[in-house]
């Protein structure tokens, strides 16, 4: 996805400063509080910890934050850019480390160049900190430093730019030679880069049973060789009494080959020269060491690997680093050793020989994956990984002896796994790819507004729909000059000098007449943007529309409702919100659409609104809420909510569904069981149905600005067509995720 400058900075500075912050996970608003979280109340957990220190894991946060180190000498493809300079990507790894494994950081930037400076530094800092992840530290004082905070500390040390690209691109390494029918003692092997990465990688292919001397390392200056006198002590590890005098005849007869250094290095001959089934991994990104077009033209036999996603196997640090440390830090390892890494090379491993679920599939555009050439590695969008990778890593820490504290229960573990790490947390990624396999094109009826097209830009440079911006072309063109984006990612549309107009106000005439709509009327009517858009959709010109940025609810939705119309057979259109929070993530509705739906009109909102919710994949479960507990207080209000309940459990049986209760009960699993066992919603719901406008939109908006949900939408239901809309004052990111919801409904329909 191509992002400018200016996104860039936008992204990074707007609001709040950085991309992270420090949240109190206790209260703090009494005096009571106070004196509990301070003095007096903390005294008494430091007592304790000072008697036994093994129980700073249970009174403190240490065990779950991890220090993301870096003196900023190798950042990404940066070079060294120094401490400061590098502290964005270190913050960026926090929140990958949060995102993916609800893990907490602090990023640690020493402004040192010194090895030994930077050991001690990050020796003094083990009582903080359950783990360190050692960061863009460049080769060879990256070796120096794992080396000594692994020999004198006593918690996880992992440098990921060495064995993160060394983990996942082993467990591909394993199954590839399984495809290929070889043995991986037999294989010759050829590498090129011998930085941090190169180095790891290659030391732990010997770990799992490459030979040593069947490695053909070389680095700038060439073949890496027993003659040669310029090696550090880590590249003459890996030196050869055979002598290669170019990277061509390295390559001849060669199993495999692994690329971690620059663009175009392999030419087409030189993969016509490899053995039988050759294995190409390569990793430099964005632009391989070798296209995957040319290599597969070259070898039709070919088994290939890339770091980009768009071809299939793509080698992504992210199915590693998050899980290992979650597999560390769940048994208190003191340190993540070769079992550890070796079982989760195993699990990714064998993670990519199990059937593929549906969900993956669906993820993916509905392609089907099978192991073997183009399926040896799992998808970075599978979600069994979270679950899959961190209990291999804890049991081998476990087995070999460096866990604190054993997993009794391992199915019971995998549950909080799924629960913390869980794919819920993932919808609207799951939405953006299924986009991406999909894209569509989507009118925006503000396409003036410089949010919009922002978005609008940031919707085509990451292949989610082809954008279509509606107004004064003068206008928006210019906008788009100005923040520097390429007018070709734009469909440009003035309804005001469109050749359509005549045949939209021609249809919306004879739709409309018998409403108190004249043809002039409808003339004049067709070219406001949101009738024109919802008129696109209509005639197929657009699949999708996005609108409301700066208009009210209604200003959108009555030009599609008039022009468009609602779905065969649906009696109703709802709004539903999705609120994110924390580590849950739920669905109002109504909360937009019906001011007082009656029993029928709810139960149709809410059986919408679950067949909407199993696209993300996940399981509707569906609580119709209200202040009164399974006829708790019976009156008209009640009594409408149990009728519902009743109709939805006559016309989707297999739903779960109950109602009406509290909000409480329908969230609060405790609760829920204690009082109410008897309910087919024990505090797990995910969909929650509210009784009126009022309470529904109040609801989502308390969230969003009391408790800091994110709310994404609200995704307009029951429509024929794929249209939504917008909050007003909607960012650019919630206009993208919208959009690319869009696109999946579109889909859908289609």
């Amino acid at each position: 996805m191509a992002i400018t400058k200016e996104d860039a900075l936008k992204y990074h500075s707007e609001g709040r400063p950085g991309k992270i912050e420090v949240v109190a996970t206790k209260p703090c608003f009494t005096s009571r509080e106070l004196s509990m979280a301070y003095t007096p109340g903390v005294a008494i957990p430091c007592l304790e910890i000072e008697k036994d220190e093994s129980l700073v894991y249970k009174y403190t946060a240490k065990g779950n934050l991890v220090a993301v180190v870096s003196n900023g000498t190798a950042v990404l493809g940066l070079g060294d850019i120094g401490p400061m300079a590098g502290k964005p990507v270190m913050e960026g790894k926090g929140v990958l480390f949060k995102r993916f494994a609800d893990i907490d950081v602090f990023d640690i930037e020493v402004k040192s160049k010194d090895p030994k400076e930077i050991i001690s530094t990050v020796q003094k800092l083990e009582p903080t900190f359950g783990g360190i992840n050692l960061e863009d530290i460049k080769a060879p004082e990256c070796f120096e430093v794992e080396e000594e905070l692994k020999k004198t500390m006593n918690i996880p040390v992992f440098h990921d730019d060495q064995h993160g690209t060394a983990i996942i691109s082993c467990a591909a390494l394993i199954n590839g030679a399984e495809v290929a029918g070889k043995k991986l003692e037999d294989m010759r092997l050829v590498v090129v880069g011998a930085g941090a990465a190169g180095i790891a990688c290659s030391k732990l292919y010997v770990t799992a049973g490459v030979k040593k001397e069947n490695i053909a390392m070389f680095d700038s200056k060439g073949h890496i060789h027993k003659g040669r006198t310029d090696l550090n002590k880590y590249k003459a590890e890996f030196a050869t009494d055979v002598k290669y005098d170019s990277l061509e005849e390295a390559m001849k007869g060669a199993d495999a080959f692994l690329g971690l250094s620059k663009a175009n290095l392999v030419s087409k001959d030189m993969v016509r020269a490899m053995a039988d089934t050759p294995i190409i991994f390569a990793m430099a990104n964005p632009d391989p060491e070798i296209t995957y077009e040319d290599a597969t033209d070259a070898r039709p036999d070919v088994i290939m690997a890339t770091g980009r996603s768009d071809y299939p196997n793509q080698v992504n640090n992210v199915l590693g680093f998050p899980f290992i440390f979650r597999g560390a830090l769940d048994v208190r390892a003191t340190t993540i050793n070769e079992e550890m890494k070796m079982a989760a090379v195993r699990a990714l491993a064998g993670l990519a020989k199990e059937k593929v679920p549906d969900a993956v599939s669906r993820a993916y555009g509905g392609q089907h994956f099978t192991f073997g050439r183009e399926y040896i590695i799992p998808k970075p969008f599978d979600p069994r990984v979270l679950w899959t990778v961190a209990p291999a890593v804890a049991k081998a820490a476990m087995d070999s002896g460096v866990a604190r504290k054993n997993i009794e229960d391992w199915d019971d573990y995998k549950e909080q796994l799924k629960e913390r790490l869980g794919f819920s947390k993932e919808i609207i990624r799951l939405m953006i790819h299924k986009a991406q396999m999909t894209p569509k094109r989507v009118v925006y009826p503000e396409g003036e507004e410089e949010t919009i097209i922002r978005a609008a830009h940031g919707v085509f440079t990451g292949k989610i729909a082809k954008p279509i911006l509606l107004g004064n072309k003068e206008k928006i063109t210019n906008t788009i000059t100005k923040l520097g984006y390429s007018l070709e990612n734009f469909d440009i549309c003035d309804p005001q000098n469109s050749e359509h107009i005549e045949e939209f106000a021609e249809y919306y005439y004879k739709l409309r007449q018998r409403k108190g709509v004249t043809y002039k009327k409808a003339r004049k009517l067709v070219v406001n943007p949101y009738y024109y858009g919802s008129l696109m959709v209509q005639f197929g010109l657009a699949d999708a529309l996005v609108g409301g940025y700066r208009v009210n609810y209604p200003t959108t939705i009555r030009p599609a409702l008039e022009s468009v119309g609602m779905s065969k057979g649906t009696g109703i259109v709802a709004g539903m919100s999705i609120i994110v929070l924390d580590r849950k993530v739920l669905f109002f509705a109504d909360t937009t659409v019906n001011v007082n739906p009656n029993a029928e009109q709810l139960a149709d909102i809410a059986m919408l609104a679950a067949e909407t919710v199993s696209r993300f994949e996940l399981d509707p479960k569906v609580a119709l809420l209200s202040y009164s507990n399974f006829g708790s207080v019976r009156d008209e209000e009640t009594m409408k909510v149990q009728k519902a309940v009743e109709l939805i459990k006559k016309a989707k049986p297999d739903l779960k569904v109950d109602g009406e209760m509290q909000v409480d009960i329908a969230l609060n699993s405790d609760l829920a069981k204690e009082e109410f066992e008897f309910s087919g919603i024990k505090g797990d719901a995910n969909i929650l149905i509210f009784p009126n406008l009022a309470s529904g939109n109040i609801a989502y908006k308390l969230m969003e600005r009391a408790a800091g949900a994110t709310v994404i939408g609200p995704i307009l239901l029951g429509m024929k067509k794929s249209i939504h809309v917008l909050q007003r004052g909607a960012t650019a990111d919630d206009i993208i995720n919208v959009t690319a919801i869009a696109v999946v409904d579109a889909e859908s329909k289609k």
